[in-house]
């Protein structure tokens, strides 16, 4: 898709290319939301700083697009709280129009719509992929073997073919997944193809619980070969529901396996790794690129949901304690809550960009220099 160009321009225009559909959307689902709900938008904007071209619509509200492609953020009119804002500028403010105004629920609304707008468009991206291209099929081949897990004490290789289980025949990985997770602990026999020549091998899966308290079990292997098997409109719709659950699942399971410290946190990426991904990405088709942006909508959606003061989620909870309350919290405790929420967020970007700069090579290139 991108192959044309060097590495790094490369990432960087996959990367803004990436990123500027998400932000765009996102901040749609607030737009769209508050229309709907009577709030005027003041600015649409994709990028931070300096716009580098805008115009203002009908409406009033002004569209930019600034020159700083790491975000972007839709203003709302009326929403700072009245006592912050100056008398002559509050005058100005249009009544019936502002989001401090509104009830909770519209307030709610208005900003969880920016997260479900990413999962929707996860479902979209996703439909659309399996209507034109075809569900994908990973193949029963081991693509992978984590070193020190059940498999790999097992002898299971990369390349082998798993072709059964005790008496049940396997012809996709997702069948090879649902038996092992629900064999915790126990032997089963993995009928094995290994250069043409079978062969059986006995295999304990790991015990794993789970955040409710469930147990399954874990070989620590991936799939190789991925194929794709034409559906119907239907199935290509309901495909991308599950998609776009599954995912969600799988991210919110590893977010819970770095908190309960059962899963170290290197596997944190920031956006040095993202944009290193998406060139990647960017090299291996339309399709992928397209899979791609739907993974990172559904986690964008998702850390938005996150209840952390600053982000979407954090919103919500302050609006959830208003509603159970009947007023919102003192102004007192929301500005810790959102400075406590600022300096979490800015603790873990350093957190991932430290992670990145190590995934890159960085500190292998300067310990080289040094030794």
């Amino acid at each position: 898709m991108l192959d044309f160009l060097p590495a790094f321009p490369r990432s960087v225009l996959a990367f803004v290319v990436v990123l500027g559909v998400l932000v765009f959307v996102h901040e749609l689902g607030h737009y769209l939301a508050a229309r709907w709900r009577g709030v005027h938008v003041e600015a649409f904007s994709i990028g931070f700083g300096k716009a580098l071209f805008s115009w203002t619509d009908r409406l009033g509200t002004v569209w930019m697009v600034a020159w700083v492609p790491l975000g972007g953020y839709v203003k709302l009119h009326g929403q700072e709280r009245p006592e912050d804002v100056a008398p002559e500028a509050r005058a100005l403010w249009r009544q019936g129009q502002t989001f401090h105004e509104k009830s909770v629920l519209s307030r709610a609304i208005v900003v969880a719509a920016g997260p479900m707008a990413n999962f929707l468009l996860a479902v979209v991206l996703f439909f659309a992929l399996f209507a034109s291209v075809g569900r994908p099929v990973t193949q029963p081949d081991i693509g992978e073997v984590m070193a020190g897990s059940a498999a790999a004490q097992a002898g299971l290789q990369v390349g082998d073919r798993v072709v059964g289980i005790g008496a049940v025949s396997i012809t996709r990985f997702d069948e090879l997944q649902r038996i092992v997770m629900a064999s915790p602990g126990r032997k089963i026999v993995l009928h094995v193809v290994r250069a043409e020549q079978p062969r059986d091998i006995v295999v304990v899966p790991e015990e794993v619980v789970s955040p409710t308290g469930d147990k399954t079990g874990r070989l620590g292997i991936r799939g190789g070969k991925v194929t794709y098997e034409p559906v119907s409109l239907g199935e290509a719709l309901l495909g991308g529901v599950s998609q776009t659950w599954d995912v969600s699942v799988q991210t919110l399971q590893g977010v819970w396996a770095m908190i309960a410290h059962s899963k170290g946190g290197d596997d944190l990426g920031g956006p040095l790794r993202i944009a290193q991904m998406s060139g990647q990405v960017a090299t291996l088709g339309f399709s992928s690129m397209v899979s791609f942006i739907a993974l990172l909508s559904v986690n964008l959606g998702l850390i938005n949901l996150f209840p952390i003061p600053v982000l979407d989620g954090g919103h919500l909870m302050f609006f959830a304690a208003e509603a159970v309350r009947g007023k919102p919290l003192s102004h007192r405790a929301q500005d810790y809550g959102y400075r406590a929420g600022f300096a979490l967020l800015v603790g873990l970007f350093v957190f991932a960009t430290f992670n990145d700069l190590g995934y890159l090579g960085l500190f292998r290139w300067v310990a080289g220099l040094i030794g």
